[in-house]
């Protein structure tokens, strides 16, 4: 550890030497609680090409994205001081999470924010495909009158069946249920039932059974073209499929072939295997003309509310793990989190990233190899402390009472000299 970096280390804090990075049009909201702050923040409309991206990340503190920006390894390697990425959507796919950890890089995003906007999009859909409404319209544009109640039902007493019963799945559950759906759901996971909506054992079961196929799960690769030719074989015939999740989801070709023969009888489709990096005439599917389909541009969660929510929720889980080092709401670092740092003058918190490995702590804590964290502290008096694991990576969090910079300067370079530290952090 050089001079230069203890000295840099032990600069008191100021929010105002932190540089923060926004892209793809970030909410105001978001912006707005980053630059209160104190950061200083830099924005743009959109996502910026690669070579862009690698120059302006070298040096910044933190950076926001959506999910057109790939933060790949290969990018992530520019960052010299980067501490945290804040996805504003749902996804973090875009993120390589597993390099980010192991280089103390502490990945946010918003779960549930959006949840309403994607459910209140799927009952519009579903609406809209059992009265053939994407079809009507398109009919009178091209002036062509066709009043016909052929095939157009109302959806009160049909059953809707979603996979995947999280934020989104259980919103769309309570709504549909109000209208006079019955539900059922599929999940992976046990979960509590809200209102009439009932759990089935498996996949198939729904399949064989809904009238509407709505999709809420995650890009995995378990989920991976978990709807193909032989699961939308097994949906009744007559029956629609909604997909609002992830495009990879559902094979595009079956469902091409399925509504042309006429055994699905609807289809609507939010998010592709491959979507375009910008707006404009620039996206193609093998689903453009086929009967009672419709296609909107992955716009789920593209609301107003939603998008102010986000902005809030991912804003200020940056702005806490910056000041503070709560990871509160990271989905690649364990979650941790203490009282406000003491504003004592002789107080310091020491933020420590390390690999999880045995006998980094080795004290009453948790045996997560090295020199040991507790046995550096233990001189001084520890007014708080905490620290919890995931994966590769252990987190610490403690609060010590310190007498000069000059010890503060010694524990700083001990902790850092530890074999198994990734980053160390000092606020004060």
């Amino acid at each position: 550890m050089t001079i230069s970096k203890i000295n840099k280390a032990l600069k008191p804090f100021n929010t105002g030497d932190i540089k923060v990075l926004l892209l793809e049009g970030v909410n105001e909201t978001g912006v707005k609680i980053l630059k209160n702050a104190g950061y200083q923040v830099e924005t743009f409309a959109k996502a910026l090409p690669e070579e862009t991206l690698k120059e302006k990340i070298k040096d910044v503190h933190a950076i926001g994205i959506r999910s057109k920006t790939q933060l790949t390894a290969d990018v992530l390697k520019e960052a010299k001081k980067l501490m945290a990425i804040g996805c504003f959507c749902i996804g973090t796919n875009q993120v390589d999470l597993e390099y980010a950890a192991a280089h103390g890089i502490s990945v946010f995003n918003s779960p549930f924010s959006n949840s309403r906007s994607v459910a209140e999009m799927v009952i519009a859909e579903i609406i809209a495909l059992s009265r053939q409404l994407g079809d009507r319209n398109t009919e009178m544009h091209n002036g062509t009158w066709n009043k016909t109640a052929a095939s157009c039902k109302e959806i009160r007493g049909k059953t809707i069946g979603i996979i995947g019963y999280g934020h989104i799945g259980s919103q769309l559950s309570v709504i549909a249920d109000s209208l006079g759906m019955s539900v059922i759901f599929y999940d992976i996971l046990q979960i509590m039932p809200l209102g009439t909506a009932k759990p089935v054992g498996s996949l198939d079961e729904l399949l064989k059974t809904a009238d509407f196929v709505t999709l809420h799960v995650p890009e995995t690769d378990e989920t991976k073209d978990m709807i193909g030719a032989r699961e939308i074989g097994l949906m009744r015939r007559g029956s629609y499929l909604i997909n609002a999740s992830r495009g990879t989801v559902v094979d595009i070709p079956a469902l091409k072939e399925a509504l042309m023969s006429g055994h699905l009888a609807g289809a609507a489709v939010d998010v592709f295997p491959v979507e375009p990096f910008t707006n404009g005439k620039n996206f193609a599917t093998e689903l453009i003309g086929c009967p009672n389909t419709i296609l909107t541009p992955h716009i789920g969660g593209s609301t107003e509310e939603a998008q102010s929510s986000i902005g809030i929720e991912v804003g200020s889980a940056l702005t806490r793990f910056i000041n503070t080092g709560s990871t509160l709401g990271a989905v690649n670092f364990p979650e941790v989190d203490i009282r406000s740092p003491s504003t004592d003058a002789n107080t310091a918190r020491i933020i420590n990233c390390h690999q999880n490995v045995p006998g980094v702590l080795k004290a009453s804590l948790r045996a997560l190899l090295g020199l040991q964290i507790n046995r550096i502290l233990s001189e001084f008096n520890i007014e708080k402390q905490i620290c919890d694991s995931k994966g590769g990576v252990g987190y610490l969090l403690a609060d010590i009472v310190v007498d000069s910079e000059k010890d503060l300067a010694r524990i700083y370079e001990s902790i850092c000299a530890v074999q198994e530290n990734i980053v160390t952090r000092l606020l004060y």
